[in-house]
């Protein structure tokens, strides 16, 4: 067997074609990325003028010169945060183990990130907060958006607000660019009536994957927007390169992808291996699995991770709910698969894209994935943003669920960590 595992070694004549491509200056493949990057000033220029975007002072003054009335709500975040006025981590471990609390130790090497999906609107996150100071429960530590980004553009600053208020609570999140397989880009193809045209590659063609490249650097120099979902491989290796370069650039990729076995997230993380920094790092900080992925195929692209040296660096993100209708066959619930592999698999996110089963169907609007694309004017025309409201509110609740199954398991999870000390 090790004769024949021998065959897999990749020579140094096969590496330095891949280099010699790569430098090669009449590579155009390569040279138009260049060009992009050039485009925007280069990479250290790049990175300055999104550090400046995504200081919380300069964003509070956008919002003030904008006149809009986010400003009061963040600053309502700002306050109740230095009030403390939402859980601290001891209180909320006292009330989900009891007398145990003061005994049991959690296990914070395999700490658990709670993640939520799809954050469309900075009311809702208000609407969260308050709900988390009354009931005294956890805020997310990571925070999925798939609004139009023109759309919160224009929407009282609502991209903004969702910037300045992700440095309050000191979580992450990802921003869904608008050059994504649904907006057009493949011209064969327009909805459900042509749905099984999807089933043969939508993404980003042609020249797209450029214009995904070009969108993310617009809203990373002007908003200090640093992580966005990625759902192509084109755009996937572009934001190696990306990152390659120099521009301190992020992405997450989606569970739209379809990486549903190891030997496709051994692909991926190849990918991101071949191109990582010389300090190991990558921009592929988010790694969402398909929904029928089992506990084994977690399992081994855990070990694919760590072996390729990403332990740290690339999250592994995992459904633990989905929206009721629309994408997957219910009831959708992982939480005790969840539990099972969180004692053996580090830097796991649980994600939670719609409510409790129980709870879903019993809804006048149960969640929909379909609602995500839905105009904020056609949502007001049909009366939809208090369900939508309630919806969102159902997955925090779902977050909690999950958070307190991990606790009673003896496992940590990473909550909002400025408001819960």
């Amino acid at each position: 067997m090790s004769d024949l595992r021998e065959r897999l070694r990749i020579s140094d004549e096969h590496v330095k074609a891949i280099n010699d491509f790569l430098l090669d200056p009449g590579n155009e493949v390569i040279n138009e990325v260049l060009r992009l990057v050039e485009k925007f000033g280069g990479p250290e220029e790049i990175n300055r003028r999104a550090r400046e975007a995504r200081r919380l002072d300069n964003l509070l003054a956008r919002l003030k010169e904008s006149g809009s009335s986010y400003l009061a709500d963040v600053e309502w975040l700002m306050e109740q945060r230095d009030r403390g006025a939402f859980v601290s981590r001891a209180d909320y471990r006292r009330r989900v183990l009891g007398d145990k609390a003061d005994t049991m130790s959690l296990d914070a090497e395999h700490a658990v990130t709670l993640e939520i999906s799809a954050l469309q609107y900075f009311p809702f996150l208000v609407a969260e907060a308050k709900e988390a100071i009354e009931k005294k429960n956890l805020m997310p530590g990571r925070y999925i958006r798939v609004r139009a980004m023109k759309e919160q553009v224009e929407d009282n600053g609502d991209i903004l607000a969702v910037a300045a208020a992700m440095q309050v609570l000191g979580a992450s999140y990802v921003e869904t660019l608008d050059t994504k397989g649904t907006d057009g880009s493949n011209v064969h193809l327009g909805g459900p009536e042509t749905i099984t045209g999807y089933f043969g590659g939508v993404g980003q063609p042609n020249r797209h994957a450029l214009d995904w490249a070009e969108e993310f650097l617009h809203y990373y120099t002007k908003y200090g927007i640093r992580q966005v979902l990625n759902v192509n491989p084109g755009t996937v290796l572009v934001g190696y390169l990306l990152h390659k370069l120099g521009i301190d650039n992020e992405f997450k990729i989606s569970v739209y992808m379809g990486n549903d076995n190891p030997y496709a997230c051994l692909w991926t993380l190849l990918g991101a291996r071949l191109f990582a920094r010389a300090d190991g790092t990558t921009s592929l900080i988010g790694f969402n699995l398909a929904n029928s992925v089992d506990n084994d195929t977690i399992r081994k692209t855990s070990y694919i991770r760590r072996q390729l040296g990403f332990e740290k660096v690339v999250r592994i993100e995992h459904h633990i709910v989905e929206t009721w209708k629309s994408i997957v066959v219910q009831p959708y619930d992982r939480l005790e698969e969840l539990v099972e592999v969180a004692r053996e698999v580090p830097n796991i996110s649980a994600k939670h894209e719609g409510g409790v089963p129980e709870v879903e169907p019993t809804l006048e609007h149960p969640s929909d994935i379909l609602d995500y694309f839905m105009a904020k004017s056609d949502v007001e025309a049909q009366g939809l943003m208090p369900a939508l409201e309630r919806n969102y509110l159902e997955k925090h609740r779902a977050v909690n669920r999950t958070a307190d199954a991990l606790t009673r398991a003896g496992i940590d999870v990473v909550c909002a960590p400025n408001l819960h000390k």
